[in-house]
């Protein structure tokens, strides 16, 4: 593994060992996972104690854990070294206190154009906001981007390098 740890937040009514848990567990042995419950003040209780003392991060936010990955960058921009949001639920919460001081950590959001669980265009506008450097992408797929998420290009995306495990 490279001098960065990769790390995978789960959605509300999810864990680690969902889908997307599953498919990085397989593929990324190394990720780091944990399953968070409660409010989302005691899951970021939990992020942080699980998070403590690493840095130099890689953060794999899913819906409400997209949220959660997205609060823990903006209290910590210097541990985090990419952020990557999928179809995260940025309008539970309001983030404007986080709005003067835009981050410039690189931020891969992805999100289904047909989601009914969270609407992307609000999602893309909190995110513009607290991330200078934002890449939005917009898919043909719902929430769960279950169509789009195994076709993703993730060695690029957690940069794992040729021969990594």
């Amino acid at each position: 593994m490279g001098d960065f740890m990769r790390i995978f937040i789960h959605g509300l009514d999810s864990s680690s060992r969902g889908t997307k848990g599953s498919f990085f567990r397989e593929r990324y042995p190394e990720m780091l996972m944990n399953d968070y419950f409660g409010s989302l003040e005691e899951r970021m209780i939990q992020l942080e104690g699980f998070l403590t003392g690493r840095k130099n991060l890689i953060l794999v936010g899913s819906s409400f854990g997209g949220l959660m990955a997205t609060l823990f960058a903006c209290r910590h921009e210097s541990r985090v070294r990419r952020l990557i949001l999928l179809a995260p639920a940025l309008g539970l919460v309001d983030l404007s206190e986080y709005y003067s001081k835009p981050r410039l950590l690189p931020v891969t959001l992805y999100h289904g154009l047909n989601d009914v669980v969270v609407p992307p265009e609000p999602a893309r506008q909190v995110a513009a906001k607290l991330f200078a450097n934002l890449d939005c992408r917009f898919v043909e797929d719902d929430h769960d981007l279950h169509r789009i998420f195994p076709t993703l290009d993730w060695d690029g995306l957690l940069e794992q390098r040729r021969g990594e495990t």
